[in-house]
């Protein structure tokens, strides 16, 4: 078994068991599996913890606490080498990563949104860097405003896209416990390097037909964007009701050295704390422009098939983002 095999065996291993021994042993589990100075940067407003310790009593003990039936239903499981620099040098940190849903019971209010009783899917996405066996680093997301919406409160204006989408690759093959072939995998993430680097970074700051986004997403590409944006079901669709007014807000935002990039099969995956730097020039969301800086926290997925990528799963941290803005979303959920 090669390194990247056990990186994956040692991840998958460490979600199974927080889920299968409940609330009572996830001390010592996660000390099992994370370093005691591990860094694990999360959603706002939990942001950074610190260690096994920190990650059970800042996170994981209080998430359960809310939803204490918590299943995790994983729909895209992967590892690689990173290449992450926008020049290409160095890096090559090992990352195992995965994203889909938990499933469970809304019992007790959490982060001050306040419970229902039913159940929801929350979504969630995570990056894993292994070294020597244990978890040195975390970049963990929730999907904070689609939890809010399946709550009942609307924080943010009607998305564009379509609320609530947010499936299992189509293919069925996202969850990729066995090894892949290494050529293939290559090839993925040096695609999903041009795409990025040199096709989203090349936006003029006027024609949306610079970024070259018809010569990487299939006219039916299926992007899967976070709540308060919503899916968007073909390229029309992305520009349309997402990139247009994204970049009529952030026209100078450019994609930065990112935490991680890898490639795994024909899956590649990206987490970016600051990953995206733009100034905040246009309304957005009913949000008049701040003349801000601002940095972006988010996580991305996508599936590559004949050169062209026909699925793309999107996290961004739209309270962080509009906590930027000078704006508490939570303090748009009514209290009683």
């Amino acid at each position: 078994m090669n390194d990247l095999q056990r990186n994956k065996e040692l991840v998958w291993g460490f979600w199974q068991a927080l889920e299968n021994e409940g609330v009572e042993n996830c001390e010592s589990i996660a000390a099992d599996f994370m370093t005691a100075d591990s860094d694990w940067h999360g959603p706002d407003p939990i942001n950074e913890l610190r260690g096994a310790a920190g990650f059970v009593s800042g996170f994981w003990k209080p998430f359960l606490n809310s939803f204490p039936d918590m299943k995790r239903a994983s729909h895209i499981f992967m590892g690689g080498k990173s290449s992450g620099r926008v020049d290409g040098s160095g890096d090559g940190r090992m990352w195992v990563a995965g994203t889909g849903y938990f499933h469970a019971t809304f019992s007790k209010d959490y982060l001050t949104i306040p419970a229902t009783g039913e159940n929801v899917r929350i979504r969630w996405g995570e990056f894993c860097c292994v070294e020597d066996g244990q978890i040195v680093e975390t970049y963990f997301i929730l999907d904070l405003i689609d939890l809010m919406q399946q709550a009942g409160f609307d924080v943010l204006p009607p998305s564009r896209g379509i609320d609530g989408v947010y499936p299992p690759p189509a293919a069925g093959d996202g969850v990729m416990l066995n090894a892949q072939d290494a050529a293939t995998s290559d090839y993925t993430l040096q695609h999903i390097r041009r795409f990025i680097f040199e096709g989203l970074n090349s936006y003029d700051q006027s024609e949306l037909e610079s970024m070259g986004m018809a010569d990487f997403f299939h006219p039916d590409v299926k992007w899967y964007g976070p709540g308060g944006i919503g899916a968007c079901l073909s390229l029309k669709e992305f520009e349309d009701n997402h990139q247009k007014h994204w970049l009529h807000a952030y026209p100078d935002r450019a994609v930065q050295d990112l935490d991680a990039l890898i490639g795994e099969g024909a899956y590649s995956g990206a987490p970016g704390w600051a990953g995206v730097k733009a100034t905040h020039t246009g309304d957005y969301l009913d949000c008049p422009a701040t003349g801000r800086p601002l940095e972006f926290n988010g996580l991305d997925f996508w599936k590559l098939e004949n050169d062209m990528y026909v699925e793309n799963w999107v996290f961004v941290d739209m309270i962080h983002l509009f906590r930027q803005f000078g704006i508490d979303l939570f303090e748009r959920i009514p209290r009683h």
